[in-house]
């Protein structure tokens, strides 16, 4: 009998213990004469003829893949099969091509034991929908931030990705900090209403910060763990970007860890390297020749929209006080080969809706420590300095090579808000104006709001963080659990873009229409 982990497009809009009691963790009851995948299926960086798909078994296991355009798989396409092994922790991932457009997709895994190749899984079954080569009505969601700040799996679990489903979305954008490997966590944590918080899920490898790769992949697979995320990456594509928490916080080439006790691995770039390997095993990234291991990168989603995805963490000089005047590879923060693709891809792009998908915001600060500065902007509202200085070029750019309807979409502060930049109010005004929507936490602590820096010309169109008095680092179960829906009409090409909670309350929205390309 083949087991679903897909639910039903009825399943995930009825929600219900039944279908949550249906995705219970395999590993939990392990058979110990047949393999068993242990944290679901997952499907990532889909377009028009192909998309990528995830799993990971119990064992040393030869994985089969089949897909079909019919969940009965009666037109099913076998591929070829792939090993999961120990040095890869037992996951697998592969590229399926050749795929029709706006098609629905079916994937099954089936597992043979290496030892005793008779000794055969249940098939494990997933679902993405290929992007549409015609215009069509277009719809993702975006946030950040999971299992951040000591709040693990309670008995609600990581409820926020159960409401994303539930908008039955083509695909989401995670916008970076996917796991929080500085993170160590308790079994319980005492709140200031004198109730507690339980993490009633935990393993050894969250009860630490992680430094071998052992433990970079445990972060992983306890966020697995969580029946929503399981759900939701049964039936949506996944595109992740990562930021710092995938490391340790704020890590960057001058990140000293002399002082931290936590760590008898003081070296971030040995940690960097441990963490990149298991952001790659654990996800269902592209692998890209030319850099193995690179994250930004485009997807292009039909004719209405292509994404580019970011990585402000890899390229960039150290964390400083971000004051220079002059570019060097200081300042850099995109760094000049992933500048030049950017500029090169969206000269190219010929998608109605430019989306920039941004692990940091632009002109929000963002502190690392009294005098040293995480993201782009300075605190000093002049004209552009440090970091700031390769935005302004790429703003200039696009402005001058007429790119039309850029859309930056963030997350990173915990908090959710809309900045809309009006090179009118700014210091640096050889630019077009432009919105930038921030989203999250998904399951962490909620912060903010930050101040913005006058550089750019951001102004708050609205935001909402925790109140003085709420205080900071709010639990998951305070509420203030953020994400956003996006949606593009396929008639008019006018994208939606709206703010919401956990609870699925609608805090904001804004519709934007599109500008004419002068091609």
């Amino acid at each position: 009998m083949t087991k679903l982990i897909r639910p039903s497009r009825r399943a995930v809009l009825a929600g219900g213990t039944a279908f949550a009691a249906s995705l219970a963790l395999p590993a939990i009851s392990r058979a110990a004469a047949r393999p068993v995948f242990t944290h679901g299926v997952q499907s990532g960086d889909v377009d028009m003829s192909s998309g990528m798909i995830w799993t990971r078994t119990d064992r040393p296991a030869r994985v089969t893949m089949e897909v079909s355009t019919t969940e009965s798989f009666e037109n099913v396409r076998r591929l070829a099969s792939l090993d999961a092994i120990p040095t890869s922790d037992m996951t697998v991932k592969r590229l399926v091509d050749g795929l029709p457009s706006d098609q629905d997709i079916f994937y099954r895994f089936t597992a043979a034991d290496l030892n005793d190749i008779n000794a055969v899984s249940e098939p494990l079954v997933g679902r993405f929908r290929t992007a549409p080569s015609a215009r069509r009505d277009v719809r993702f969601v975006w946030s950040g931030d999971t299992a951040g700040q000591g709040w693990g799996i309670d008995e609600d679990g990581m409820a926020t990705y159960a409401t994303m489903a539930r908008h039955q979305p083509d695909f989401f954008i995670h916008s970076g900090d996917t796991i929080y490997a500085d993170g160590a966590m308790q079994d319980q944590v005492d709140l200031a209403d004198g109730t507690t918080w339980n993490n009633t899920v935990l393993i050894d490898e969250k009860r630490k910060v992680a430094e071998t790769l052992d433990e970079f992949r445990g972060q992983w697979k306890y966020n697995m763990m969580d029946e929503h995320v399981r759900a939701l990456n049964a039936i949506v594509p996944t595109y992740f970007q990562w930021d710092d928490h995938e490391v340790v916080n704020n890590w960057s080439s001058t990140k000293d860890l002399t002082a931290d006790d936590r760590y008898t691995e003081k070296s971030a770039f040995v940690l960097q390297s441990r963490a990149a390997r298991a952001f790659h095993e654990m996800t269902p990234i592209r692998f890209t020749p030319q850099e193995p291991g690179r994250v930004y990168r485009k997807i292009a989603y039909g004719p209405t929209l292509d994404v580019f995805f970011l990585d402000l963490r890899s390229y960039r000089g150290g964390n400083t006080e971000n004051l220079q005047t002059e570019m060097s590879d200081a300042t850099r923060i995109l760094g000049q080969e992933q500048m030049a693709w950017l500029k090169r891809e969206l000269a190219q792009s010929r998608a109605t809706w430019k989306v920039i998908a941004s692990d940091m915001p632009i002109g929000l600060v963002v502190r690392d420590g009294d005098t040293k500065f995480e993201a782009v902007a300075n605190a000093d509202d002049g004209a552009a300095k440090g970091r700031e200085m390769e935005i302004a070029e790429l703003l200039r750019f696009i402005k001058s090579a007429g790119i039309t309807n850029t859309v930056w979409f963030t997350a990173d502060v915990h908090y959710t808000a809309a900045h809309y930049y009006d090179p009118n109010k700014a210091q640096f005004q050889d630019f077009e104006p432009f919105w930038e929507f921030v989203s999250g936490p998904l399951h962490a602590g909620t912060f903010g709001p930050n101040a913005l820096d006058a550089t750019f010309g951001p102004e708050v169109k609205y935001v909402k963080a925790p109140t003085e008095e709420q205080g900071v680092n709010l639990p998951p179960s305070a509420g203030l659990q953020f994400f956003g829906i996006v949606d593009i009409d396929g008639a008019t090409q006018q994208m939606t873009v709206r703010l919401m909670d956990r609870a699925d309350t609608e805090l904001w929205s804004v519709t934007l229409d599109p500008v004419s390309a002068a091609f």
